[in-house]
């Protein structure tokens, strides 16, 4: 009798959803030291194979890493003060006014302050010790028009770059050198803060690979208008001659939002990015894969068709669906950078051209437990999905799972006891929706740290539609216990995730 043929083992992965901003730390906010280190020993420890992140550019207005200052840059309030100490760049003195910051929330009042003094110090201090190394920056191609974007944004901050003189709004050539002559050191601050972030980024990710450990990061479809991206390409966005967007992103009515959500994103000119076969598109995702092992891409429909809102409109009621650029996008994407891993986020109301263009491109799409609780039908449950997919208790615009579990109706906790043939309560349903996602066939899972913590609403991330409180939320050392790391690696073992 004939050997049977082994069949090939499908790669099974979990992780966690946390970022970096979370980290606990003695400077008011999360930092990619040794706090990060210590997370991707527990996620080692705990079996994980994943870390998810948020974007990481430079945020702006309402602290928010969907609304950045680049899509290119790295955000300096993550850079690790203690290694700037270690690299002679910082001394105890520096440190010796650290204001008492909170342990469990960022107070970005009072961090970003501190954080741009102690970054001044250890740029002044590298000049004056002529490291060439630590100015030099990076050499990417977008850091001279992000250095001089951010070193204009410093002499007035309040005041979008649509506000600045005309010449400069303008891009003329005649003011662009006598600005970057009257702003060369703060330029080179720019570019100092740049080499650091990207400095601590590269040994972070080195550290996750010698841990086995994937990182996912996550590309916002849309950029922000204040931003060096608009700046620098205007002539790919639908702006007016006077620099202002004449139509807006957003989404539609639905049962969530009697007016839908305008985000107020400015929208691509497809049609001009074609032209050039979406060079600027290609050369984020290049620099994207350079950072990350993964790609979650939000709101992946609108490259099938997106929610077009005329700028001058308060809501997003009266905007319409307009083409986005299909398959030719990804076609280019392929052909230039080859099989990109990206995922696929196709979450709501997602028609069958969209789940399409996902499967023609071989890309995962989420699912979300807490979605599930309408019935049997419900495409978020379980035994609908494509092991080609990847499954979330929450995500970071969800509450927690404790916290969301008494705001559900009493028909829905009826379901999901039916379904887990279980009774939860809000103490226990952290697990077992935990145990579900694990359970599935979704080749990957990815736990947000604050369901595995089993926190209610008040470490909620963010919320959707509202500007403040946000972005904020922080875990304390103590909180990743040796028996936290046992628990979730024996479910994760159980259910042929871990590398072993």
């Amino acid at each position: 009798m004939p050997a049977r043929k082994q069949q090939p083992k499908i790669q099974r992965a979990s992780g966690v959803l946390l970022h970096p901003t979370s980290l606990p730390g003695n400077f008011g906010i999360g930092e990619l030291g040794d706090e990060a280190l210590a997370f991707l020993d527990f996620l080692a420890a705990a079996g994980q194979t994943r870390w998810q992140v948020l974007p990481l550019g430079p945020t702006s207005y309402g602290d928010s890493p969907y609304q950045a200052f680049s899509a290119f840059a790295g955000n300096p309030l993550l850079i690790s003060t203690a290694r700037l100490q270690r690299d002679g760049l910082l001394t105890a003195a520096d440190l010796a006014d650290c204001p008492d910051f909170p342990e469990d929330y960022v107070d970005y009042g009072a961090v970003i302050p501190y954080k741009q003094r102690l970054l001044r110090r250890a740029y002044a201090r590298a000049k004056a010790q002529h490291k060439r190394a630590e100015l030099s920056g990076s050499k990417q191609p977008w850091l001279a028009d992000f250095s001089l974007f951010m070193a204009l944004k410093a002499q007035r901050p309040e005041d979008t770059w649509a506000q600045w003189q005309p010449a400069l709004v303008h891009r003329e050539p005649a003011a662009l050198a006598a600005a970057q002559a009257e702003l060369a050191d703060e330029i080179a601050f720019q570019q100092f803060c740049q080499q650091r972030f990207f400095a601590d980024w590269r040994t972070l990710k080195a550290a996750a690979a010698k841990r086995k450990i994937a990182i996912i990061g996550d590309l916002p479809i849309f950029v922000a208008y204040d931003s060096a991206d608009l700046w620098t390409h205007q002539h790919l966005f639908f702006l007016d001659k006077q620099a202002q967007p004449t139509k807006v992103a957003g989404v539609p009515p639905d049962y969530f939002s009697k007016t839908g959500q305008r985000w107020g994103n400015p929208l691509y000119r497809w049609s001009a990015m074609a032209r050039d076969d979406y060079a600027w598109w290609l050369a984020r995702l290049q620099a994207a894969r350079a950072m990350f092992d993964l790609m979650r891409i939000d709101h992946f429909r609108g490259f099938v068709r997106y929610w077009a809102i005329p700028s001058q409109e308060k809501t997003a009621i009266k905007g319409r669906w307009e083409k986005g650029p299909g398959a030719a996008f990804f076609e280019a994407a392929r052909e230039h950078l080859g099989n990109l891993p990206i995922i696929a986020e196709d979450l709501g109301v997602i028609t069958p051209d969209v789940v399409a263009l996902r499967k023609q491109f071989g890309l995962p799409g989420m699912v979300v437990l807490q979605f599930a609780g309408s019935g049997p039908e419900n495409i978020y449950l379980p035994h609908h999905y494509e092991p080609h997919s990847v499954v979330y208790t929450g995500t970071h615009d969800n509450n927690t799972t404790r916290g969301w579990w008494p705001e559900i109706t009493a028909t829905e906790r009826a379901f999901f006891a039916q379904y887990l043939d279980r009774r939860p309560t809000a103490a226990t349903i952290s697990w077992y929706l935990i145990r579900l996602a694990l359970s599935s066939v979704a080749n990957t899972a990815i736990i947000p740290l604050q369901d595995l913590l089993n926190l209610g609403a008040k470490a909620r991330l963010n919320t959707p539609g509202t500007s403040m409180g946000n972005w904020a939320w922080r875990y304390r050392a103590d909180q990743l216990t040796p028996a936290l790391e046992r628990r979730l690696h024996t479910l994760s073992a159980l259910y042929s995730r871990t590398s072993e």
